[in-house]
């Protein structure tokens, strides 16, 4: 039987049991907030820690590279534009911060082990990997060459598995470590005009819980290492040209550097999955649960 030939009782009932069903989880994640505003974690020391950040020529990566310096953490910035990543590592050095620079194709798995390899030796082990890195490209479906589509997952999503299956290994070794990972509002919900970016950043979501599953079973890893997937709305990096929003009020652009300051504090407190802006979290969570 369909809805429309229900009775109207039956029909009547089944509102009111929705409208109280959202009303309870509406309430939940109201108490969740409160509870989480009080038990918030305390930053940790990141003193110690170097971090690497990919896509550190731009934007977010050089926003988030910025304050990782301040903080007094080692920052290794890795791009494939030696100019922008170079502006970026001087930067943090005209400030007393420590960088290090490496130009790297994150597509490369062999060049990804490489990297690696040289790190360590040269700057020591990464403790807090942030994939970054990604791309963006807006228009319609049927207008995505194969060329598009392959670019994109090759960035998205397979350079974040290269990364971790590079950087992964010394984390379990030493039981200790912070994975970041770029999602986006994009990897809840379908949008248009970026159906392959939707797919990728779904991906990221997908790999970073399945990682998590995985760690958890893992005797190696005694909660010594961390994830974090970030899901931004629209951050005003460059990727995203004339972004349409219907309630710009409501949903507002977000600045790299507001960005990232979300981002850095969500390492620091080791929260599982963050929205930048931060609201949305909650929002999202009674809406598409």
């Amino acid at each position: 039987m369909s809805m429309a030939e229900e009775p109207q009782a039956i029909q009547v009932i089944r509102l009111i049991l929705e409208t109280i069903w959202t009303l309870l989880k509406v309430n939940c994640e109201l108490i969740r907030v409160f509870i989480t505003w009080i038990l918030a974690p305390e930053p940790k020391d990141i003193s110690e820690d170097i971090v690497l950040i990919t896509g550190a020529g731009h934007g977010m990566g050089r926003e988030m590279a910025v304050r990782f310096a301040r903080l007094g953490a080692k920052v290794v910035c890795v791009d494939i534009n030696p100019k922008g990543n170079e502006e970026t590592v001087n930067l943090i050095r005209e400030n007393k911060g420590k960088a290090f620079k490496y130009e790297c194709d994150v597509t490369n798995r062999p060049a990804v082990f490489l990297l690696a390899e040289k790190v360590k030796n040269e700057v020591g082990e990464v403790t807090i990997l942030v994939n970054n890195a990604g791309i963006m490209p807006c228009k319609p479906i049927l207008k995505h060459s194969e060329l598009d589509i392959r670019s994109m997952m090759d960035i998205n999503v397979h350079g974040n598995l290269w990364m971790i299956q590079a950087f992964l290994p010394s984390m379990l070794e030493n039981n200790h470590g912070h994975i970041v990972a770029m999602s986006s509002m994009a990897g809840k919900m379908g949008l248009r005009n970026i159906v392959p970016y939707c797919g990728s950043k779904y991906a990221v979501r997908g790999i970073m819980e399945a990682l998590a599953a995985e760690l958890h079973e893992d005797p190696r890893n005694t909660s010594g290492i961390k994830l974090t997937t970030v899901c931004p709305y629209i951050v005003n990096t460059g990727l995203c040209h004339n972004p349409r929003i219907r309630f710009p009020s409501l949903m507002k652009v977000v600045e790299p550097g507001e960005a990232a300051d979300q981002i850095v504090d969500a390492v620091r407190r080791n929260y599982h999955e963050i929205t930048v802006p931060s609201d949305l979290y909650y929002t999202n969570k009674v809406i598409l649960f």
